[in-house]
């Protein structure tokens, strides 16, 4: 009798486990509501939303997490077709008549452990359905945007979405006709919302994605890219920024009816949380520093004192527009690792300082040096036109067009050079000096100038760049840096106008002033280095001194009595 007790009490309480377990592993979401998920380790977590409104004809349940990926699914066995994979991942779920409850179920791939945010929000039957149109993915009806990234470019993707429809109604067909009363009516816009610089921390994400996570939030916090009809692409790429946290949302309207929704929301760092290699905690190489500090140290030269001392600020100059373009060149070329290119521009790029300042040393032409440093500045102008909203205009985005423009920029720049070379020189040293400084600062901490530059470098690099959005936000760092960029800038630039306004416009070249001079002596026979043979003569006499044979000492002619 006691045995049979004690069996009893295990089973209850085995039972009683059993069932705390389940309620620890479900999770009750209230709609329009955030709701913190843990997915414990080898577990699955059913999210739960009763009392649904019967004005609801479909609800999307989306779960985000920072650095894992997490598993949604309408069944808790897995089957193809009904869950989906990711980051920032979501299901649709249309309702049928007088139902007030759904579930899904939540899990990770690999059976670790995961947490993250989750929302669940109701749409009416006027609304439309994102996703509804679906013909690539893997889900029937699919409201998730999907990303990929690389050094580039981010490309984003999503499926068509579809007019409402009320429970228990058939869906209108998608591609049947094409007329006001379909799918392709609606219009499509696309956001992107920037998270602050350089945070990358979880809680920074999960407070930015509250921020976007339905149709108002998005349209009063992000800043709306573009809006395209049903007859657009749905795939568009965008700068990649290593390191920038973007979020990128797209919101289906009906402009009949003047309703709207909201695909899943998607973010990137354009980098990996999991990679020990070039990942986001380990963005800045130590050889791109020292590379960077040491020409923000040339361009603070340059920018105070490049034209007093014309022969470092040849150097300099010489030295970023070989190394410019020898970077280009190595990076299309080979496939040599990051620092052994970063060194091998290094050295073109001295020898092509080298050769800026010989060419000046031989031939004396200032105008032709003078040219190239307008060049650099041209290069530098057109990279901030085209850094603002103007680069992302469409015309722009054909590289026939963009190269053509950009170069006439480019060009016209060092025209003002003829008329006022000395005023020119001097501005180009303050402007590409202080910003050198800023590039400086870039390496240890993310600063979005940068990308003044580096975009048209990545569109030299990239054939397919020209299709991605260019914009980036600009936010405390970058205005204290353009600040920064400024004072720096106008200081240099006044400065030296100071300091030489009673100065020779140029310095001479020295081996046009040792002809000069060569000749001077040839024809003043006053000069007593006139009479002074040549160098080659004295040469040669020193040769023949010490090559002639030494005479026997002592007397050797007969005496004479």
């Amino acid at each position: 009798m006691p045995l049979k007790r004690e069996c009893f009490v295990l089973l209850v309480l085995s039972w009683v486990s059993s069932v705390r377990a389940q309620d620890e592993n479900r999770v009750v979401f209230s709609l329009g509501t955030f709701q913190n998920v843990s997915v414990p380790e080898n577990g699955t977590v059913q999210a739960v939303v009763s009392r649904i409104p019967a004005n609801v004809s479909f609800i999307t349940l989306q779960f985000h997490t920072q650095r894992s990926n997490i598993t949604l699914s309408y069944f808790q066995v897995l089957v193809y077709g009904f869950s989906v994979t990711g980051r920032d991942a979501g299901l649709l779920s249309t309702l049928i008549p007088s139902q007030t409850t759904l579930s899904w179920f939540l899990k990770t791939p690999d059976g670790s452990s995961t947490a993250g945010i989750g929302v669940i929000l109701p749409y009416s039957s006027a609304d439309p359905v994102p996703g509804a149109c679906n013909q690539e993915f893997a889900l029937e009806i699919d409201p998730n945007i999907y990303l990929q990234y690389n050094l580039f470019e981010t490309t984003i993707t999503f499926a068509p979405a579809n007019i409402g429809y009320g429970r228990g109604e058939v869906p209108p067909a998608c591609d049947k006709d094409t007329g006001s009363s379909t799918r392709w009516r609606l219009v499509y816009e696309v956001y992107q919302y920037f998270l602050p610089e350089g945070d990358l921390s979880e809680q920074s994400l999960i407070s930015s994605m509250e921020r976007v996570a339905n149709v108002q939030n998005v349209r009063d916090n992000s800043r709306k890219v573009m809006s395209l009809t049903s007859h657009d692409r749905t795939q568009f790429s965008f700068n990649s920024l290593p390191g920038q946290g973007v979020i990128f949302s797209v919101i289906v309207r009906d402009p009949l009816l003047n309703t709207s929704a909201s695909y899943i929301p998607v973010h990137t760092y354009a980098c990996s949380f999991n990679s020990t290699l070039d990942g986001c905690s380990d963005l800045g190489r130590a050889s791109t520093k020292v590379f960077f500090t040491l020409m923000g140290l040339a361009g603070l030269f340059v920018c105070f004192v490049g034209h007093r001392f014309f022969k470092c600020e040849l150097f300099c100059m010489g030295f970023g527009f070989m190394a410019f373009l020898f970077f280009i060149l190595i990076t299309r070329t080979t496939m040599l690792v990051y620092d052994i290119r970063l060194a091998l521009t290094a050295l073109m790029g001295v020898v092509g300082g080298v050769a800026l300042v010989m060419s000046w040393w031989r031939f004396g032409s200032v105008m032709a040096c003078v040219l190239v440093v307008g060049l650099i500045l041209g290069f530098l102008v057109s990279s901030i036109a085209f850094f603002t909203p103007l680069g992302d205009l469409p015309i722009f985005h054909n590289d026939a067009v963009f190269w053509v423009v950009f170069s006439c920029i480019m060009v016209v720049v060092p025209l003002f050079f003829i008329r006022w070379p000395r005023e020119g020189n001097i501005v180009t040293c303050g402007v590409v000096g202080a910003y050198t400084v800023v590039l400086a600062v870039n390496a240890y901490t993310y600063t979005s100038l940068s990308y003044i530059t580096l975009d048209v470098l990545k569109r030299f690099l990239n054939n397919n760049f020209s299709r991605a959005f260019i914009s980036v936000p600009l936010q405390d760092i970058d205005f204290i840096l353009i600040t920064v960029w400024v004072v720096l800038g106008v200081s240099g630039i006044v400065l030296q106008l100071y300091r030489e306004k009673s100065r020779p416009f140029f310095p001479p070249s020295p081996y046009v002033m040792w002809k000069q001079e060569r000749e001077r002596r040839k024809t003043n026979v006053l000069d007593p280095s006139h009479h002074k043979p040549s160098l080659s003569t004295r040469i040669l006499g020193r040769i023949r001194q010490l090559t002639r044979r030494t005479e026997p000492a002592g007397e050797t002619t007969p005496l004479l009595f």
